[in-house]
């Protein structure tokens, strides 16, 4: 069985940096978590970062501080990609904040840029973009359009951790960027952990005090905030992983590299057909290349369901992102109407095949092999 990740033989080099927390008898904002944030606010390139509970604490952080500072208020709109994850709306809700879902260009897989400037209201404050399976969202375009409209840039870094656009890595593009170190991720921890990364002084500072409780001080309290502090084990395992990220994603390009070079198949596609998009949503797309670290890397078949019985059949691992998009989910039953072809063929056709730095040139082969042959 060649799994999709496997986590047991990637984390074992790292098994010592928990051993030496647990040794140190300090659990929780100690040493290792301060070191780490310095690191990786050095890494993204951003002047903070301030360590969390999670992924989506991040997000949902952010947004609660811009509302404390009175750049937001409760009702005001976020556009946000149609196809993302469902943290990435459900940090906007929850702050009483509305999404505006944004179809996804079929060539990149990200929001695309052609339709955000419609999409903005005189209720507007923010953009967020999502580097998902790990390619870069961010455009040019994407940054002109904020700064017209005096729109705060959020990045979700979650799936895009060493990505880079021109000079700069993703997750300093915009005005503040949440991180997940979910264990599967291309920088993982060993349980939880998330981040914020930003330039913001006055919003780093919220954020680190709403993250503990709402208290910059000990027991004095600003802001009705939340328990989510990044713990020392995982600061301490993400602290010795960071050094050997980059490593990690260009063996995970050689990968890519191969995958979009051997296989050939019109069954398994590695971007979706042009015939099925005119036919659902009829516009005109032109190709665009984005840096990725693949994360995730994304096959499209009609036929997906078999396809990926076919290779389980065979010994391989898949996952598919996202088997439904947030719009047809029951906790959002009032978007469940809405049409949104791009997104809707990308849900129904998406195969996720394993890309992992734990991965050898045969396993790499067989697969290839394997999906060469699928009829």
């Amino acid at each position: 069985m060649i799994k999709y990740l496997d986590l047991k033989a990637i984390n074992k080099p790292y098994e010592h940096a928990a051993d030496e927390v647990m040794r140190s008898g300090w659990y929780l904002k100690g040493d290792y978590t301060r070191r780490f944030e310095e690191a990786y606010a050095e890494y993204i390139g951003t002047k903070y970062c301030v360590g969390c509970g999670n992924g989506l604490d991040a997000l949902t952080l952010i947004f609660r501080a811009y509302i404390e500072l009175g750049v937001m208020a409760p009702g005001d709109e976020v556009i946000v990609p149609a196809n993302t994850y469902i943290a990435s709306i459900l940090a906007i809700t929850e702050n009483q904040l509305k999404p505006v879902l944004v179809e996804p260009s079929p060539d990149t897989l990200q929001i695309d840029d052609t339709l955000i400037e419609q999409a903005v209201t005189e209720r507007t404050r923010a953009a967020m973009i999502v580097h998902l399976y790990g390619i870069c969202a961010y455009t040019n375009r994407i940054g002109d359009i904020c700064h017209k409209y005096g729109l705060k840039l959020i990045e979700d870094n979650a799936q895009a951790h060493g990505c880079i656009f021109g000079e700069k890595r993703t997750g300093s593009l915009g005005d503040a960027a949440g991180h997940s170190f979910y264990p599967t991720k291309n920088l993982g921890a060993f349980g939880d952990a998330g981040a914020v990364t930003t330039y913001d002084t006055e919003l780093a500072d919220v954020i680190r005090a709403m993250g503990n409780y709402g208290s910059s001080r000990h027991y004095i309290f600003d802001y009705h905030g939340r328990n989510s502090r990044m713990d020392e084990i995982q600061a301490a395992i993400l602290l010795a992983k960071l050094p050997h990220l980059n490593a990690v994603n260009q063996r995970r390009h050689e990968i890519a590299a191969r995958y979009k070079r051997e296989v050939s198949n019109d069954l398994v596609r590695l971007r979706l057909v042009d015939d099925e998009i005119t036919a659902r949503c009829p516009r005109d797309y032109g190709s665009s290349n984005r840096d990725s670290v693949h994360h995730i890397f994304p096959v499209f078949s009609p036929r997906r369901d078999e396809l990926r019985k076919y290779l389980a059949d065979n010994g391989i691992e898949t996952q598919i992102h996202y088997p439904i998009p947030p719009h047809k989910q029951k906790c959002y039953k009032e978007w469940n109407n809405l049409e949104l072809p791009i997104t809707e063929l990308i849900h129904e056709q998406e195969l996720s095949i394993p890309c992992n730095q734990a991965l050898t040139y045969d396993e790499v082969s067989y697969i290839i092999d394997l999906l060469n042959k699928f009829r």
